[in-house]
């Protein structure tokens, strides 16, 4: 009801409409519209109303609201079921939840803000209020289990061509999971997966991007190692229209793989890999070694050269050495 609400008033932009035109077309009581008014007014949404003119709307508010994500959406299946909140732990385990009740595929869960936010090797991830998209979303493909950790690459891919459409920034990305501008974090991506022996039930890909966070904003710790896409572009963003634009080219890339296998995907990705080539440290499984990152495989396992023939990468902590000294990435 609040979303027709709100689309008769986006159809009159600048102008009044009746309560008695909306609860005619509604087929509701003025009473039931005023009480959606009120509590549209609540959510942060500035109407004006006019005892003798209706109501009219003046401005949405810098929320990534369910109406407003649905007012603009134009993908098929991602973002069509939408689980929204103020604040929450983990987008993440949201989903999780959701999809071991069976949610359908596509949903989404949106936060504000997140308390304890989780990147890869269970690190904090920095989710200050109404400052970035914090999103999770469910898939159900038709995978082999194996292919799972691919879902991330795919997501980097899908999330990288949102940026450079949305905000104008030109990324770069980090293996496995990371999107970087200027040796800095711009998104994470954090992968999880519910299967069976030979069968996908769901898979969970969580991504934070970080928009409109000034560089004094990040905790001391993180300064040198994080920015914003409002510092890259010099400019506030839209975080509606940077989550609308993940969501489509997602959609896009998602349906891209179900027809056409990973490959695609996996050569974007080292189109618009920050890793390849470059000198690197791997910490994971109990050991450590250095080399120069030169592929992925099918498998989407980082090849990295060694003095004593190629290591391949499948989890671990990879480090990104600099060219002359700097702290790595």
């Amino acid at each position: 009801m609040r979303g027709e609400i709100l689309q008769m008033l986006r159809e009159e932009p600048g102008s009044y409409v009746s309560g008695e035109e909306v609860s005619r077309r509604l087929a509701v009581s003025r009473t039931a519209i005023w009480k959606h008014i009120r509590a549209l007014k609540q959510d942060g949404y500035d109407i004006e109303a006019h005892p003798r003119l209706g109501y009219r709307l003046c401005r949405a508010p810098d929320l990534l609201l369910p109406a407003e994500i649905e007012a603009r959406l134009t993908t098929r299946r991602l973002g069509r079921a939408v689980a929204y909140f103020r604040r929450l732990e983990s987008t993440n385990n949201e989903a999780k939840a959701l999809a071991a009740a069976g949610c359908p595929e596509g949903q989404i869960v949106v936060a504000e803000e997140q308390s304890v936010g989780r990147g890869r090797l269970a690190r904090g991830w920095f989710s200050p209020f109404a400052r970035g998209v914090w999103f999770s979303i469910v898939l159900r493909p038709p995978f082999n289990p194996q292919d799972a950790p691919k879902c991330t690459l795919l997501a980097a891919v899908a999330v990288c061509r949102a940026i450079r459409r949305a905000a104008g920034v030109d990324c770069g990305i980090k293996w496995p999971n990371d999107i970087l501008f200027d040796g800095k974090k711009l998104v994470g991506i954090l992968t999880e997966m519910s299967a069976e022996m030979d069968a996908i039930n769901h898979i969970v890909i969580g991504i934070g991007i970080n928009v409109n966070i000034g560089a004094d904003d990040f905790p001391p710790e993180l300064r040198s190692l994080a920015t914003s896409l409002s510092i890259a572009a010099g400019r506030p963003l839209s975080r509606l229209d940077i989550l609308l634009a993940a969501l489509e080219e997602l959609e896009q890339v998602y349906g891209q793989t179900l027809d056409q296998g990973f490959a695609p995907v996996l050569d974007e990705w080292r189109r618009g890999s920050l890793t390849l080539g470059r000198a690197v440290d791997v910490i994971g499984s109990g050991r450590r070694f250095s080399g120069v990152a030169v592929d992925i495989d099918a498998d989407g396992a980082l090849l990295v050269r060694t003095d004593t023939g190629t290591e391949r990468v499948l989890a671990g902590d990879v480090s990104i050495r600099p060219a002359e000294g700097g702290a790595s990435y």
